[in-house]
């Protein structure tokens, strides 16, 4: 149908990863490899020009000391800081493929002359609040931040109980 109302969704993961067997060209063989979801929908996106990507996770944003009395959600990022601070690296099987989907598309529409692209990560509850910022984190290139992050304001209670599920932190590093 021609009506504009159709969502495509593409890169999920599944399907039988194959190579070509070099003495053989047209002989396929199984390999172990993953499909990473994340990456697959970054380079999607830098190709079709898009002006952002929303990378939606069973979590919050970007945190820093996940877990931790004295942890913090990240409002706004740039890709140079969370590369700096290796934002995600402790998590190698969470946010990092995300954080580094995130900082791949940034950097890479950036450099093709889509100065305000921007990416965010956040929690699939709060898909409708994320892209105003209400919610998770965006990351995009913002001469304006000198630290290159704005801090979430951290919410005081006094049972200091963890966040109701939709606000649960994510790992980040």
């Amino acid at each position: 149908p021609s009506d504009g109302n159709i969502l495509p969704i593409a890169c999920g993961g599944g399907g039988v990863p194959v190579a070509r067997v070099s003495s053989r060209p047209s002989t396929l063989v199984g390999v172990e490899a993953v499909i990473d979801k994340d990456m697959c929908g970054s380079k999607l996106a830098v190709d079709l020009q898009a002006d952002g990507i929303i990378i939606l996770t069973d979590g919050g944003g970007i945190w820093e000391r996940f877990g931790k009395p004295d942890a913090r959600e990240m409002k706004v990022a740039t890709p140079e800081y969370l590369l700096g601070t290796k934002a995600g690296k402790n998590f190698p099987g969470s946010m990092g493929p995300k954080i580094q989907a995130a900082i791949d598309f940034v950097q890479k529409s950036v450099a093709a002359g889509r100065t305000n692209a921007w990416a965010a990560i956040g929690d699939l509850r709060d898909a409708s609040k994320i892209i105003s910022n209400e919610e998770g984190t965006i990351i995009r290139e913002d001469s304006s931040i000198s630290t290159g992050v704005v801090w979430r304001e951290k919410i005081e209670d006094n049972d200091n109980s963890p966040k109701p599920e939709s606000q649960k932190p994510h790992k980040s590093g």
